[in-house]
This record gives C-alpha cells, sequence and structure tokens, in this order.
C-alpha cells in the first residue's frame, strides 16, 4: 500500500492485521508499555509489511521500539548500526535484562567472543545485533549478513550521514550499500534532531526516496529554556544548581576538554558528584564515568559534545550549557538528553559573543569546502540569534526545525520573565555610523571609546576625535554599548573579522536602519548585583566584572603553575588597574602599579591577550 510523506495511509481505511496485533502483545509483553504513542504503530506496521521508514521524533519519543520491535516480530535478526561503542552496550544490556536475545559486535569483544556472535547469528538465535559503521562497511562483515536472515536493518543517529549535520561521521556515507546489497531487506532511519537540508541529505544518502517519512514532532513541553549571558560563569553555575537541582543528575556541557576537567574538579570541591567526560580520557576511564552516570543517582557529567548521543538515563533533571553549541540542531539534541521520563527538567544556559569568536575560529581553520563554512555560519548565527531573542524560545527552536506553535509556551525564560526592550534604534545607528566612519577596521572597545569621547593615545593617533559620531554616545555606558553591538552581530547587521582582530564590519541588512528606514527593539541586560557580589571585596561600581573575573582566572593559572599563591603574580589592585584603563599594549601594560619590569616581561603577553580577547567579543 502507497505512503505518502505526512505518514498517512493512503486508500481505504486500515482494516485488522494479524502482524500489529503482534506487535501490540510485544509492546506489553516486552517492553512493558500498554499503547503506543503515535505514529510510533504506523511505523512499526510499515516495517513490520517490508517498508522503509525515514524517523524523525524528538529524543525520548520511543524511537527504538520501531526497529525493535518489528525485528521481534519479523523473521531473523534486526541489524543496528550505531555510532557509539557505550550506547550498543548499554541498549544490549537494557534488552537482555527484557529477555531479548541481544548482542554487539565491536571492538571491545576478544576474538572468541566475537566469532560467538557470528555464530550465533548465522544459526538464528539472536533477535537483534548492534554494529559500528565501520565494521558493517567492512567486506568480510557485509559476507556474513549475507549469509545469515536478516529482518531489517536499523540506521540510528542517522542525522550523522549529513555532511551538513552536527554529528558527521564518514563511514556513515557508505551505509547506500545496504539498498544495494539488500535489496529486499526494509530499512528505518531514526534521528531525534534534522533541519529540512539534512532530511534532505538522509534521504539521498541513504537510498530512502520511496520510504514513508514520519516526523512526530519536536517539542518536548517538559523542558524549561532558560538562557542568559555569561559573565560569572562558575558562580552562574554554582547558584542554579544548589537553588534548583542540588541532588539531581545532570549533565554540564563546555567547549574544551580543559575546561570540562576544570569544572568537573571545581563542583567536587563544592560538594557535587561531578565527572569528567571528553574524547582525551583513556577509553577506560570514560567507559567508568559513563556507567557511574547512568547506574548511579545523582551524578553530574561535566563533558564535551563526545558525550551524551543516545544516552537512554530517564531521570536527567538538568542540562547545563556553559558554552554555547555551534548549532541549533547540536542545542537541541543536547538539551534532549533532559527529562526522558516526562518529568519536568531545565535546559539552562550562559553564553556570551567569545563563545561566537572561539567557534568562528574553529569554522576558519576546518578543512571543510567554503560552502560547508558558509553553511556553518549561517548555522552558528541561527544559534546567536536564538540566545539574543526577546519572544518565546521555544516558539523559536521548533520554528527552526519547521513546526509552529501557536501561542508561547508558557514554559521558558522569556515566557515566565519577560524581556526588558527598548528602542534602540538610534544607539544602533550611532553604533553602526561609527563601524563605517572609523573605516570598518576597529573592535569594540575603540568604537565605545569614540562613542563616548573618550581622550587617548589612540583616538588622537586616528584622528577620529573630528568625526562625527565622535562623542554622540554619551548617554549610554561601557556595557550598554557593549549590549548594543552584541545584539546588532546577533541580528546580522555587524559581523566580525578575525583577520583583523576582531574588527566589526557592516553587513548589507544593516542599511534600512542605518538610513533611519526601520525600527529594532534592544533587549534590556539586567544588572550584574548577583556577580558583584560573589567576589572576594567590593568593586567599583562601573567595573566590568566579567573581564576582572577572567583575569583572577589567568592569575590562577599561572599560580597554580608555579606553586605559589596568587597574590605573588599581581595584587587585586593590579587587576582592577587592568580593567580601567584597558591596556593595549606593554607599554601601556608596564605603566599599571605593581607591573615592574620584571613582571612585564613575564606576564604583559599572556594578560594583554586576556584583556583584548575580552574586549573583541563583550
Amino acid at each position: 500500500m502507497p505512503f505518502d510523506y505526512d505518514g498517512q495511509w493512503q486508500g481505504a481505511d486500515r482494516v485488522y492485521c494479524p502482524a500489529m496485533s503482534n506487535a501490540s502483545q510485544i509492546l506489553q509483553s516486552v517492553f512493558g508499555y500498554e499503547s503506543f504513542r503515535p505514529p510510533q504503530d504506523d511505523i512499526i506496521q510499515m516495517v513490520i509489511d517490508g517498508g522503509d521508514a525515514l524517523v524523525l521524533m524528538p529524543t525520548g519519543g520511543g524511537k527504538s521500539l520501531c526497529y525493535q520491535i518489528p525485528a521481534l516480530a519479523r523473521p531473523g535478526c534486526g541489524v543496528v548500526i550505531s555510532p557509539l561503542i557505550a550506547l550498543m552496550q548499554d541498549q544490549v544490556s537494557a534488552l537482555r535484562q527484557l529477555g531479548v536475545r541481544a548482542s554487539f559486535l565491536n571492538s571491545t569483544l576478544d576474538p572468541a567472543t566475537a566469532r560467538q556472535v557470528e555464530d550465533d547469528l548465522l544459526s538464528g538465535t539472536l533477535d537483534l545485533l548492534y554494529i559500528a559503521p565501520e565494521r558493517l562497511t567492512q567486506e568480510r562483515c557485509l559476507t556474513l549478513l549475507e549469509r545469515a536472515p536478516i529482518s531489517l536493518f536499523a540506521v540510528d543517529e542517522a542525522h550523522c550521514v549529513s555532511q551538513w549535520g552536527h554529528d558527521f561521521r564518514a563511514d556513515y556515507l557508505q551505509l547506500s550499500l545496504l539498498h544495494q546489497r539488500f535489496p529486499h531487506i526494509p530499512r528505518i532511519a531514526l534521528t531525534a534532531t534534522a533541519d529540512a537540508r539534512t532530511r534532505t541529505e538522509i534521504i539521498t544518502r541513504l537510498d530512502l526516496g520511496q520510504a514513508g517519512k514520519f516526523i512526530a514532532g519536536f517539542d518536548r513541553p517538559n523542558i524549561r529554556y532558560r538562557i542568559a549571558l555569561k559573565h560569572n560563569p562558575k558562580q552562574q553555575l554554582l547558584r542554579f544548581l544548589k537553588d534548583e537541582h542540588a541532588q539531581d543528575a545532570g549533565i554540564v556541557y563546555c567547549l574544551s576538554r580543559k575546561k570540562t576537567e576544570e569544572i568537573a574538579f571545581w563542583l567536587q570541591e563544592q560538594g557535587f558528584n561531578a565527572l569528567p567526560y571528553h574524547a582525551g580520557l583513556n577509553a577506560g576511564t570514560r567507559a567508568d564515568h559513563q556507567a557511574r552516570f547512568l547506574r548511579e543517582e545523582g551524578v553530574i557529567i561535566v563533558a564535551t559534545i563526545a558525550f551524551g548521543m543516545g544516552i537512554d538515563k530517564p531521570d536527567v533533571r538538568f542540562v547545563a550549557h556553559l558554552d554555547m553549541p555551534k548549532t541549533v540542531e547540536s542545542y537541541y539534541q543536547e538539551t534532549g538528553r533532559a527529562g526522558r521520563d516526562g518529568e519536568p527538567a531545565d535546559a539552562w544556559m550562559i553564553y556570551g559573543l567569545q563563545d561566537v569568536i572561539k567557534l568562528r575560529q574553529m569554522m576558519a581553520s576546518s578543512d571543510g569546502s567554503e560552502e560547508y563554512k558558509r553553511a556553518e555560519q549561517h548555522r552558528l548565527n541561527a544559534m546567536l540569534g536564538l540566545c539574543e531573542i526577546t519572544s518565546c524560545r521555544r516558539q523559536s527552536l521548533l520554528n527552526y526545525f519547521g513546526e509552529t506553535l501557536p501561542a508561547p509556551c508558557g514554559n521558558c525564560d522569556t515566557c515566565l520573565e519577560p524581556v526588558a526592550t527598548w528602542d534602540g534604534t538610534e544607539a544602533a545607528r550611532m553604533a553602526l555610523s561609527a563601524v563605517y566612519r572609523t573605516g570598518q577596521r576597529f573592535g569594540v572597545n575603540h568604537l565605545i571609546d569614540v562613542l563616548r569621547g573618550a581622550e587617548n593615545d589612540k583616538i588622537v593617533q586616528f584622528n577620529h576625535q573630528h568625526l562625527p559620531t565622535y562623542g554622540v554616545g554619551k548617554d549610554l555606558d561601557n556595557n550598554q554599548w557593549r549590549s548594543v553591538f552584541r545584539q546588532l552581530v546577533a541580528r546580522g547587521h555587524l559581523s566580525v573579522d578575525l583577520e583583523r582582530f576582531g574588527a566589526l564590519r557592516l553587513e548589507e541588512q544593516c542599511r534600512p536602519l542605518l538610513k533611519g528606514e526601520q525600527q529594532i527593539e534592544l533587549r534590556r541586560d539586567p544588572k550584574r548585583k548577583a556577580a558583584r557580589q560573589q567576589t572576594r571585596q567590593p568593586l567599583p561600581i562601573d567595573m566590568d566584572v566579567a573581564l576582572w573575573e577572567l583575569l583572577r582566572e589567568r592569575r590562577r593559572e599561572l599560580a597554580e603553575e608555579q606553586g605559589v599563591p596568587p597574590y605573588v603574580i599581581f595584587h587585586d589592585r593590579t587587576l582592577q588597574e587592568m580593567c580601567a584603563s584597558l591596556p593595549q599594549n606593554l607599554a601601556q601594560f608596564g605603566r599599571i602599579t605593581g607591573v615592574g619590569e620584571r613582571k612585564l616581561d613575564k606576564y604583559g603577553d599572556t594578560f594583554l591577550q586576556v584583556i583584548n580577547e575580552h574586549l573583541v567579543i563583550s
């Protein structure tokens, strides 16, 4: 019977189907559920009948049943292509607990055990077999499968096939051979997240043009989405955990391996059961930490994106991001690991433009084509846009995946605490004009100096005191102007030139705004009083707290490396003067109180780097 794109039967009404009755029995007797969640029943029926399917279903929506039940209902063994060894092992363990004859073939098996699994496959005593794509595409494995009774092929985490996706795996590109070598065996490809372009690529690369396409919806209404500006990351995270998730299991995502370890050990010092996880740890440590997270209560995993694909822990109460993910797809999938049991869960994130700079630098240094880099830039801009919006985040998130939520969700930060906005049209025009009149050659700090009428060597050096925009922005302080520039970058009116040390450039879409033909509402950033209270001593009211904390962090790192107290590197007063004077070169740095010649030589470059990077991205 033909099947259309929206997952609806064509033709006559469906009649009683013995196979589906058998599937319902399997659902109840093996898995312990009373009924299917739509569209599980349609998907399962299609695969049992020998059809192919592409399934997009949110994390926790029951994707695994869509191939596990047909594998048990059809004669032969279901072969599941899975990208992660740890995921295979967890799923096989869970299935064996249910009495399902499941196994896996991967590099963790010794030769004798692998041969036994192969014998079980050939003899027909396996219901499900999990295989990594790297092994499946080997000729020896394909020959083995051709000799075995196979009920279906399931391609899990199918978005890995897409070079435009966020978890690309080159071996997935070869999986079209399943259709060529096994044309009569049904195939089902499954993923929790894929935009329209990624869906099209999955269909093309896996030869699923004739498959039924099932899009079950992306909404996870039990997850509360919250996104805030980053100003004191550790204290912000600590406050979130202590106030809301003191005893809960959760995941904290960081951009770098070094940061995952640092945050994990710091959380341990704060009394949390926290463990690091990243690809640089040895396999045994990673496996142990993942096992503890899955089996123990109240464990927090601090991880890079190397952790989490397909994690089947139902009671993850929060997912926290200390750095911004590079795509909305990544964000959606990572936050989707919270609340798989349907109970309330938090997706909490803090971000800053420094995250954008780091991600853009990573993209610029990648080996991808220019087309790929442009696509990744577009996705990064979409992620930054999600962070900066003032309307319902869930509506924006679902809209990205082509789904419409008719009304605001009532369960995200912008719904629960509506964002204060202000008419930023005039300020935006001043900011854009300053970029234009200074030749699109300068970063945020100098542009703010121009707008606020600062009197310093750099202003005089470039003769910028005579520009029409000089001094026109005195009504806004430095942090307010940083917010204006950040939001103009987020909305695509400005871009950051990484080759010119963070210089801001005008983008075409700023033209109507610059000419006064368009209005713009900007979000009003909250005051940072709470962060200031977390510091060890009162700070000046106009102190840039974010820079202060970054300088303290660099001082702490240097002190630990040398085994000395932090004040031996620089006193707090010296760091405060750095925040106030913002030196741009070694000569200016050397004039700061507490910086002698030796410390200038020893520490000047590293502290200047912190200051300059912060000014570029703030």
